[in-house]
């Protein structure tokens, strides 16, 4: 393709798509600058690489917690809006059992298990960290996983199975609903307040460096990388390769189709909850560990960038999710070179938008569960 047809192919676009043609220009518009910063001085390379960092430590989060929520909508066709307060749910379960074991005999027993909320009982005083505690530690990711599994089988059982064939709708309600219960359960239960969970002296870094700074790599980070790397490798062995996976795949195709081929369809939809729950667990307990504070409304603030990543990825897809994840973290971090830092989160739902206007369907579309 010649410079004149590249030309005539954009005035094509400016007339027909103008819409698609000013995303083209701000993208380009904002590349230029930021090279142009790099360029002068005006953005530091490390300041760039840390906010990159940052962002990926962040989707990879948003990205594991969005494949338990993908997982039960391409299965149940409803959009769990208790996700959220599943994550938060697993993180205070397995936060307890890590504050249990590290302080155990030392400090209040009351207090490890509410997970420190007096100012004496706080990981960093306690010492937790993947290097300092890592038996605690593991103990608590378990536990994280295995409480949200629990309670995922028990809110389904007695709130969402009864009204699984009123519809959406009905279930979406439903789910606001056991999200408030829950979030103000854990709030009773825990206090609202914000504590500490790791201390510096648990989580050792290296740094690299850059002609005009260093990032900051810690264990922390490191670990995060690796059980959520390894899980997600994991759901795609599930999904591709074992008979439980090609049910759950026919499922969310046609639902109909596979309970008259003899698909039990009642243990694929159990199925789905405990992997989805415990993927969800998982998130929370590393959420958490990353970054080292715990609240009883994390998982809510972030259940609207889970939805966005879904959204964005293509809704019903696992690849989907985790590439919507990592494409929000690295916007939601990267962008705050540009805009305030109370609107990098604006900035990251912008971006979903624009993606939808060129593939409204998401980044995978068609390609349900897997």
């Amino acid at each position: 393709m010649g410079v004149r047809d590249t030309v005539n192919r954009g005035r094509i676009v400016a007339i027909e798509r103008p819409d698609v043609f000013l995303v083209w220009v701000l993208g380009a518009a904002l590349v230029v600058d930021l090279l142009w910063g790099l360029a002068t001085g005006g953005i530091a390379f490390s300041t760039l690489a840390s906010n990159v960092w940052d962002g990926i430590m962040r989707g990879l989060v948003i990205g594991l917690a969005g494949i338990g929520l993908s997982m039960t909508y391409s299965i149940l066709n409803f959009a769990n809006f208790a996700h959220g307060d599943y994550i938060t749910a697993g993180a205070f379960a397995g936060w307890s059992v890590t504050y249990l074991i590290t302080g155990f005999g030392e400090y209040d027993l009351g207090a490890l298990v509410l997970v420190g909320p007096k100012s004496n009982v706080t990981g960093t005083i306690i010492g937790i960290g993947v290097v300092s505690t890592p038996l605690a530690v593991l103990a608590g990711l378990l536990v994280a996983g295995a409480a949200t599994i629990a309670l995922a089988l028990l809110v389904d059982r007695y709130v969402y199975r009864p009204l699984r064939d009123e519809g959406g709708i009905t279930l979406l309600i439903t789910s606001i609903g056991v999200a408030f219960a829950l979030r103000y359960l854990i709030a009773f239960v825990f206090d609202s307040s914000t504590r500490t969970t790791a201390g510096t002296t648990g989580n050792p870094a290296v740094r690299l460096n850059f002609v005009d700074g260093t990032v900051r790599v810690s264990s922390h980070d490191v670990t995060l990388v690796v059980v959520s790397v390894g899980l997600m490798l994991g759901v795609h062995y599930l999904l591709q390769r074992t008979k439980l996976g090609k049910a759950m795949r026919a499922m969310a195709d046609n639902e109909d189709l596979a309970r008259v081929t003899g698909i039990p369809t009642e243990r694929v939809v159990r199925s789905t909850w405990i992997i989805g729950g415990g993927l969800t667990g998982f998130a929370g307990f590393m959420l958490v560990l990353w970054k080292e504070t715990i609240r009883f409304n994390d998982g809510w603030l972030l259940l609207l960038l889970i939805f966005a990543a879904v959204i964005m990825g293509g809704i019903g897809s696992i690849y989907g999710a985790i590439a919507g994840g990592l494409i929000i973290g690295i916007v939601a971090s990267t962008s705050v070179i540009w805009v305030p830092s109370g609107l990098t989160e604006a900035t990251a739902f912008l971006v979903m938008i624009l993606v939808l206007l060129f593939r409204p369907e998401g980044i995978f579309s068609g390609r349900s569960t897997a």
